[in-house]
């Protein structure tokens, strides 16, 4: 092809004016010779067409209905009345009109033009429809989880901005794809376009998607005690953008949702059980059979106690004792319960060696002396005579000291 033939092609337009009144002229045309030919089906399609349109306003008015049944208004039915509610007019009338096509008899013109706005209507209907139904969802997870309002409210006003500007995106590509026109260098638009928001805002982004995640996977709510890295605390607001934590010590702790994420995380109030462990050291000096007896003894130390017995023991030489084991559980996550039994348990167990007359071990050391000629000087005295020492004595060796 040659340049000049190549820049006509650019230059003409996709759709020059002329055409536009050619094809509104012959749609004219064409409607006043249907309805010529045609009035009888024509009236037949219009009362089954306004029937259809009054069951989808019916249906419509029953979705406003169940929204209203849930007091919350955030529960599914509400989510789903929401979306109901959320249906055009437009696009009923258009549905209405496409379902009485055959019946009526409509020109190839008329079909092509009731095809293009019920595909506008229909495609846009679909984006009103997602929208409701994913922000409805993110919110009744929220709300069921009892997340904090205000940082509720500041989330779903964002999530909206973001699911709306995506749908409608999707729905006009999709609109003006299927009325032929070329939305490569729109999508590739659009792409550049949001990877660079992304990476400008890549942090709150991640915080966002940190904070649902924690909505929707539930690894802890507001209320929970947990523990992460070397902190704990109960969780007492999850934002936006961070988790704020009232620690043990009554200090509040705010950590960012990704980074509370990436850690490991002890939700505490989740626990079944607690477990306890003691290690227990008897003196060496402690008969076998009695050694043999202890484990038997502390499990009837702990259900006394009401705890749950799990093993017991004996698990190593000590450096100055005997070391024996007993492990124990306190049901349920209630922690004042298992500290309190923990004592008990302990107390109970020290009572119980001291009425069997079992001493417990304590760290001890001996340190043996050498005489000068080497034998080994006992550590204990022994039996000794003792003289008495003249003073005479004593007095005669000073002065010989003296002399000398």
């Amino acid at each position: 092809m040659s340049k000049n033939s190549t820049a006509a092609v650019v230059k003409q337009p996709i759709i020059e004016p002329r055409d536009i009144q050619q094809q509104l002229s012959d749609l004219i045309e064409a409607t006043s010779v249907w309805i010529q030919t045609h009035w009888l089906q024509m009236l037949i399609a219009a009362g089954i067409a306004t029937a259809i349109s009054f069951a989808l306003f019916a249906a419509r008015n029953l979705g406003a209905k169940l929204a209203r049944r849930s007091e919350s208004g955030t529960g599914w039915p509400a989510v789903f009345g929401r979306a109901i509610t959320r249906t055009n007019t437009f696009f009923i009338v258009t549905l209405a009109a496409k379902l009485v096509l055959n019946v009526a008899g409509a020109p190839e013109q008329v079909a092509r033009t009731i095809d293009f706005f019920f595909t506008v209507a229909s495609v846009f209907q679909a984006a009103v429809w997602a929208r409701e139904i994913i922000l409805g969802a993110v919110e009744h997870r929220a709300r069921s989880e009892a997340y904090s309002g205000e940082a509720l409210g500041s989330a779903m006003g964002l999530i909206r901005i973001l699911v709306t500007f995506a749908l409608f995106a999707v729905a006009l590509i999709v609109v003006l794809d299927n009325i032929g026109v070329n939305v490569t260098g729109l999508v590739a638009g659009l792409g550049v376009g949001g990877i660079a928001i992304g990476l400008a805002a890549q942090g709150i982004f991640a915080d966002l998607f940190a904070a649902l995640a924690i909505i929707f996977d539930r690894p802890f709510r507001r209320g929970d005690n947990i523990s992460y890295d070397t902190a704990s605390g109960s969780v007492e607001g999850i934002g936006l953008k961070s988790t704020r934590i009232r620690g043990i010590d009554g200090e509040e702790r705010v950590i960012s949702n990704k980074n509370l994420l990436d850690k490991e995380i002890l939700n505490n109030t989740l626990r079944n059980h607690r477990r306890a462990r003691f290690t227990i050291g008897v003196n060496y000096a402690t008969p076998a059979d009695v050694c043999a007896r202890l484990p038997g003894m502390f499990q009837e130390v702990v259900e006394a106690n009401g705890a749950i017995f799990v093993r017991s023991g004996f698990v190593g030489f000590g450096a100055s004792s005997l070391d024996f084991e007993v492990q124990f559980d306190s049901d349920g996550a209630d922690y004042a319960r298992f500290y309190d039994g923990r004592t008990a348990i302990g107390i109970g167990i020290l009572k119980r060696l001291n009425d069997e007359k079992i001493d417990i071990a304590f760290p001890t050391q001996t340190t043996m002396t050498a005489a000068p000629d080497g034998t080994l000087i006992m550590p204990y005295p022994e039996v000794q005579n003792v003289h008495a020492i003249d003073p005479a004595d004593i007095a005669s060796g000073q002065n010989e000291d003296r002399r000398g």
